[in-house]
């Protein structure tokens, strides 16, 4: 790596910074100038006032990007995973037939209300012979 040419990546890195924040704010601008005064009545921005707006929603929303806490979806998956772990142990300790009741009793209560069957109405549904 060249060590003289860092305050060119440097500056480049502030200018793409700045342009990104530009089209931000002028994209924000149009957008808001184009929808609010109609529908809401509101004031037509600027683009200073634009820019401090965009400023504003990032200080109350926070500066990072993704979700608001920081390694949540990698815990969650590993939370998943333990879960799993734990399913399929106790299911190979299971008989054949102790699988098969422990998951007809899971789908009929934890499947979502519509899919459920309640077994007075699976036997008033069935065929007569």
């Amino acid at each position: 790596m060249n060590r003289t040419l860092w305050p060119l990546r440097v500056l480049k890195f502030i200018l793409l910074g700045l342009l990104f924040v530009a089209v931000m704010g002028f994209v924000t601008m149009r957008l808001w100038n184009w929808l609010v005064p109609d529908l809401f009545h509101g004031p037509v921005l600027t683009f200073w006032q634009t820019i401090g707006l965009l400023l504003l929603t990032r200080l109350l929303t926070g500066f990072r990007g993704g979700g608001a806490r920081p390694g949540f979806s990698r815990k969650w998956q590993q939370h998943k995973n333990d879960w799993k772990q734990q399913m399929e142990s106790r299911l190979a300790g299971m008989t054949p037939e102790e699988q098969e009741q422990f998951r007809q009793k899971m789908r009929t209560s934890c499947s979502p209300p519509w899919m459920r069957r309640q077994p007075a109405e699976t036997a008033l549904n069935a065929p007569a012979e």
